[in-house]
């Protein structure tokens, strides 16, 4: 599976280097185990980060991301992936005339049969080049409203963190990009390679196992119960109490209570604040807004509680997020 891994102006890198790292951890994972390297006869996943013409771009904060390949120059590929980028002030995309540009090279791709995948705000890239018309995806669920107005033929799969139709491959919520990238190495080199990749990358990283768990909750259930209670909290009600939840899904809460056991392991306040909190950590990673903006636009009225809040789920305050955030940044 050859990959090329897009990069515009605004690009996120932590999406753009972390998903060249799964794809390379895969192959050494492989590697290094006897009963998978001998299932194939070269390393099974390659990557590269390609741009316009080759040279350089700048991320969301300004620093350079380093290209391998113009589109033109990327040759014969399987896969292409938008990772997420920055949006402006009013959650539409910027420089969009490159974003076009890119929609028609993937759009080429696609007509031969080249898979086209996108995390998060990276479908912008899909809606211009018309490949979410008439399709299922999914997406980041603070932009969904954005990718609707813009692309209105285009069927929003709630509830689900990766989705595919017809060759498109999109994903969204918190690290987005690495549930991406484990559908597709999934799809390349089987559920073995995949579960082998996961354990050597993932299992051991407390924060990122700890979101990507919460986050794939809805996906892993088949539960409509699940799926419309995130619903009800992200684009409703992101202030909503145990009492108006149970009430908004026609139910006690008892018996509230006794599903999010079941599903999630959390009680109703546990979950409330964690779709909350993982609300939070998709506008600290994708958006440059205050500490204060992301609390009032989370539901949280006063700063205190929602520092409190952050802490208890995430380890860390909001601005030690994102400190930490760039300090993984800057070392890859």
């Amino acid at each position: 599976m050859r990959i090329a891994i897009l990069a515009l102006e605004g690009s996120v890198l932590s999406a753009i280097a972390g998903l060249a790292d799964l794809f390379w951890i895969s192959n050494k994972a492989i590697a290094s185990s006897p009963a998978h390297a001998c299932k194939f006869s070269a390393a099974p996943f390659e990557t590269l980060i390609v741009s316009a013409d080759g040279a350089p771009v700048l991320d969301t904060e300004g620093r350079l991301i380093h290209i391998d390949s113009s589109f033109q120059g990327a040759g014969n590929l399987d896969v292409v992936i938008a990772p997420g980028m920055l949006l402006g002030p009013d959650l539409q995309p910027i420089n969009i005339h490159n974003i076009r540009q890119a929609a028609g090279w993937v759009k080429e791709l696609h007509e031969k049969n080249v898979c086209i995948a996108a995390s998060g705000t990276g479908a912008v890239v899909l809606g211009e080049a018309g490949l979410l018309d008439d399709r299922h995806y999914s997406t980041t669920w603070w932009v969904s409203h954005m990718i609707k107005e813009r692309y209105p033929s285009s069927q929003l799969s709630k509830g689900k963190m990766v989705e595919e139709d017809r060759g498109i491959v999109t994903s969204g919520g918190c690290f987005s990009w690495i549930s991406l990238a484990m559908h597709l190495i999934e799809k390349g080199a089987g559920a073995e390679v995949a579960n082998l990749t996961s354990e050597m990358s993932l299992n051991d990283n407390h924060l990122l196992r700890q979101s990507l768990n919460h986050s794939n909750v809805a996906a892993k259930s088949d539960s409509a119960f699940m799926i419309r209670a995130q619903e009800i909290i992200r684009l409703k009600n992101l202030s909503i109490t145990a009492a108006e939840l149970a009430d908004a899904l026609h139910t006690t809460e008892r018996t509230l209570q006794r599903k999010l056991k079941t599903i999630s392991q959390e009680t109703p306040k546990e979950f409330i604040t964690r779709v909350r909190i993982e609300s939070a950590c998709n506008m600290l990673v994708s958006t440059n807004v205050s500490i204060r903006k992301v609390a009032q636009d989370c539901g949280y009225s006063e700063d205190t509680a929602f520092r409190k809040a952050f802490n208890q789920v995430m380890d860390m305050s909001p601005i030690q997020y994102r400190q930490w955030m760039s300090a993984r940044l800057s070392r890859q």
